[in-house]
């Protein structure tokens, strides 16, 4: 058997010597390596551990409000009221008669107060007989003018010419016989004329035109005495 030599074996030797240390110092760096490796991917994992290397900020105890809840109040909402001006209603004065309807409980005194009339003439235009008023509920009557008086007598010429027109104003107690016969007319001419349906729809005060003398006054006979024996 060949032995060998031992200045090789010695050399060998001195060269394993001299690289031990870098085989350790190599070793222990891979390991290293491989420790920082294994931490970094156990830190950053999903079970990554519950501790952190630095201090974490004091937790400052905030107030947290909670609700109370109140129940609602009800609340009275003061409504302002309008007030409206009252607008007033110029009455026109009447120029004329009018015709009113009689309701339940009127008097004829009652009527001439309200519509301030006087009550004769109130009378004598609906031909009335002074003293009685003989008006029904839904009687229609005729209220005279304001300040309107008793009518007086027209007095006429009689020797007109055939046919003249006069105006009349109808008197207390007139009625279509009286004023055709007073003025030697007709009632029919005086209805035609003053346009009348009904020869007793005329009332003191009213005013008709009348044509005279249209008949002849029919002469009155002197009574006659048969003397007795």
């Amino acid at each position: 058997m060949k032995r060998d030599d031992p200045r090789k074996l010695i050399a060998s030797y001195k060269r394993k010597q001299q690289m031990l240390p870098f085989f350790i110092w190599g070793l222990a760096l891979i390991l290293v390596i491989v420790g920082i490796v294994l931490l970094v991917v156990w830190l950053v994992g999903p079970e990554k551990p519950k501790f952190s290397f630095f201090a974490s900020s004091t937790p400052t105890s905030t107030a947290t409000f909670t609700p109370t809840e109140i129940p609602p109040t009800a609340t009275f909402t003061m409504t302002s009221t309008v007030t409206e001006t009252p607008t007033i209603t110029v009455t026109p004065t009447r120029s004329g008669p009018i015709e009113y309807t009689v309701v339940d409980g009127d008097t004829c005194y009652d009527i001439s107060a309200t519509f301030d009339v006087d009550l004769l003439v109130l009378l004598a235009i609906n031909n009335f007989n002074a003293g009685t008023c003989p008006i029904q509920p839904g009687d229609k009557i005729i209220i005279p003018a304001p300040n309107q008086e008793l009518p007086t007598a027209t007095p006429w010429p009689t020797n007109l010419p055939r046919g003249t027109k006069l105006t009349y104003v109808v008197q207390f107690g007139d009625s279509l016989d009286l004023i055709a016969a007073k003025f030697l007319s007709t009632v029919e001419d005086i209805m035609e004329l003053n346009k009348l349906a009904n020869s007793n729809q005329i009332f003191a005060g009213q005013v008709l035109e009348v044509r005279v003398n249209l008949v002849t006054p029919i002469p009155t006979l002197p009574a006659t005495v048969t003397p007795t024996p």
